[in-house]
């Protein structure tokens, strides 16, 4: 089972070096869902203030490859062959967290959606889904 530590481990071990500049923080993992804190620095501001798209985009698929690696229970490396991200509000504060589930799994794709909420109000900033094929 996929907890946060071996999520954590994944994260570091397989995903790339400009995911790790996110600085992602995996909070919660199993089978239903997991929820990945990405702290908000200037690296990740554009003009304004706010969070980057790219940054949103980024967190929201890779949040979702790991809810799907926790609800297969086993490595697999995915790819994301759809990805499509909404973003409602601004997105500011210490830190977004996005929590991320698997809606449907079948045995080459995965469908999956996520919410990122600002850590300190709450407000949702944008929502996004994804699916992902295995080889």
């Amino acid at each position: 089972m996929l907890t946060p530590e071996t999520a954590q481990v994944l994260l570091s071990e397989h995903f790339a070096d400009w995911v790790q500049a996110l600085d992602p923080e995996v909070l919660e993992a199993d089978r239903e869902h997991v929820l990945v804190r990405m702290p908000l620095g200037p690296h990740l501001a554009r003009a304004g203030g706010i969070v980057s798209g790219q940054a949103l985009a980024a967190l929201a698929d890779t949040s979702m490859a790991l809810a799907a690696i926790a609800q297969q229970d086993e490595l697999r490396l995915f790819a994301t062959t759809d990805l499509h991200t909404q973003f409602l509000r601004p997105g500011v504060g210490r830190a977004i967290l996005c929590r991320a589930e698997v809606v449907r799994a079948g045995k080459a794709l995965v469908f999956a959606r996520a919410d990122m909420h600002e850590e300190e109000s709450g407000k949702q900033v944008a929502t996004a889904t994804a699916t992902f094929y295995a080889p």
